[in-house]
C-alpha cells in the first residue's frame, strides 16, 4: 500500500509538543513564525504521502496563527507553492495584498518563497481541532506561467463544485485511505494531483490556454471517469449521457480515451463487471439473488448480464458466486488429482 508518515506530538510530555512541531513545519514546508493559544499543550498530528511529483499532507491541531516574514524567506526558500484544502474549522490567507477567508471546503493558494500570513482556528477550540490536507508543489512542476500565478496567491477556491470538487475528493480519498493503493501507484496518483491542481489554478487564473494539452486531456480524463464511478449502476449511462454531462461531442469523448488502451463502453462495462464479480463474492449478500446485483450495477437484462459475464470470466454468475463459497473445496480439488493413485 501506500506508505503513510504520521507524525504525532503526544507521544512527548506536554511541554515538548509545540517545539516539536515547529521544528516538523519548518523539515515539511518552510519555518513560520508561529503562535497558539495553546502552546503548553499543543496535541496535533500530521500524516505525510508522498506521491512523486507532489507531497500530500493531513494536518490535525490546535488554533493557531503563522508567518512567514521576509528574514524567514531570506533564510530558507524551499521553493514550494502550498495548495491548502480546509476540511475542519475556519482561516485566513494573506499574501501579496490579497486576503481571503477560507473555511472548509474551500482551497487556498500561495508561495511558500514569499511572505505570507495563514491562520486557522477551531470552530469550538476546546473540543475540536482545525484540520487541512495540504498539497506541496514544486515550483518546477507545475506547468504554469510563474508570473501568472501571483494574481491567485491568498486567494479562496471552491473545493464543491466543478474540478475544485474532484480534486477535493481525490485529496481526502488518498490521504484517508492510502491502504487501497499499491506502492506503485504513486507516481501516477501524484500526476494525477498535479494535473487536476493545474487545470484548477489555470481556470480560476482565466488562462486555461495556458495549461498544456496533455494536462488538460488528463484532468478530463480523470472527471470523466469520477462520473462513471458515480453513476455506473444507472443502466442508462451510456457514452453519450457521458459526453453530454462533459458538454463535449460523442467523436471529442471517443478521441479523449484514445490514449487509454480501452474505449469508454467498455470502460462502463468493466467497471460494472467489477462491482457485480465483487458483490458476488461478498459473503454478507449471499442471499441477495443474482439478477438484483446485476441490476444493482446497471444490467437489468438478467441473459445479457450473464452472457457478458462469462465472456468476461469464462464463468456463469451463478456458478462463480459458489465458488467463492467454498473456498476449500476449490483449494483441495487440485490436492485430490495430484493424489490420486497412479494409473496401471
Amino acid at each position: 500500500m501506500l506508505h503513510r508518515q504520521t507524525v504525532d506530538t503526544t507521544v512527548l510530555p506536554p511541554g515538548e509538543r509545540f517545539g516539536m512541531w515547529l521544528d516538523l513545519v519548518a523539515r515539511t514546508s518552510a519555518p513560520l513564525r508561529i503562535t497558539s493559544a495553546h502552546v503548553d499543550d499543543f496535541a496535533a498530528r500530521a500524516d505525510f504521502v508522498d506521491l512523486g511529483p507532489i507531497r500530500l499532507v493531513e494536518y490535525q491541531y490546535p488554533s493557531l496563527d503563522a508567518t512567514r516574514t521576509r528574514k524567514l524567506v531570506r533564510q530558507s526558500d524551499p521553493e514550494l507553492y502550498v495548495l491548502a484544502l480546509t476540511t475542519g474549522g475556519v482561516g485566513t490567507s494573506s499574501q501579496d495584498g490579497r486576503h481571503s477567508e477560507i473555511r472548509a471546503g474551500e482551497f487556498t493558494f500561495y508561495d511558500a518563497s514569499r511572505p505570507h500570513d495563514v491562520c486557522h482556528h477551531a470552530i469550538e477550540p476546546e473540543r475540536t481541532r482545525a484540520t487541512s490536507i495540504i498539497t506541496l508543489i514544486p515550483h518546477a512542476a507545475l506547468p504554469l506561467p510563474p508570473h501568472r500565478m501571483a494574481a491567485l496567491y491568498g486567494g479562496r477556491m471552491s473545493g464543491s463544485e466543478g474540478i475544485g470538487a474532484l480534486l477535493a475528493q481525490f485529496l481526502v480519498q488518498v490521504t484517508g485511505h492510502p491502504e487501497q493503493y499499491h506502492a506503485a501507484d504513486a507516481g501516477r496518483l501524484g500526476a494525477i494531483g498535479l494535473d487536476l491542481t493545474t487545470t484548477m489554478l489555470g481556470r480560476h487564473l482565466v488562462a486555461e490556454d495556458e495549461v498544456p494539452t496533455e494536462v488538460r486531456r488528463r484532468a478530463l480524463v480523470t472527471q470523466v471517469q469520477a462520473y462513471v464511478h458515480r453513476h455506473v449502476g444507472d443502466p442508462a449511462l451510456s457514452p453519450r449521457v457521458v459526453a453530454d454531462a462533459h458538454h463535449i461531442s460523442l467523436r471529442s469523448l471517443h478521441r479523449l480515451f484514445e490514449a487509454e488502451e480501452t474505449t469508454v463502453a467498455s470502460y462502463i462495462r468493466d467497471l460494472r463487471l467489477t462491482r457485480c464479480r465483487r458483490d458476488l463474492a461478498d459473503p454478507a449478500l449471499r442471499t441477495q439473488p443474482v439478477q438484483v446485483i446485476a441490476a444493482r450495477w446497471g444490467f437489468p437484462d438478467k441473459a445479457h448480464f450473464s452472457r457478458v459475464f462469462r465472456a468476461a470470466y469464462g464463468i456463469s454468475p451463478q456458478t462463480y458466486r459458489e465458488s467463492t463459497s467454498d473456498p476449500a473445496r476449490i483449494v483441495n480439488h487440485p490436492a485430490s488429482v495430484v493424489n490420486s493413485p497412479a494409473a496401471d
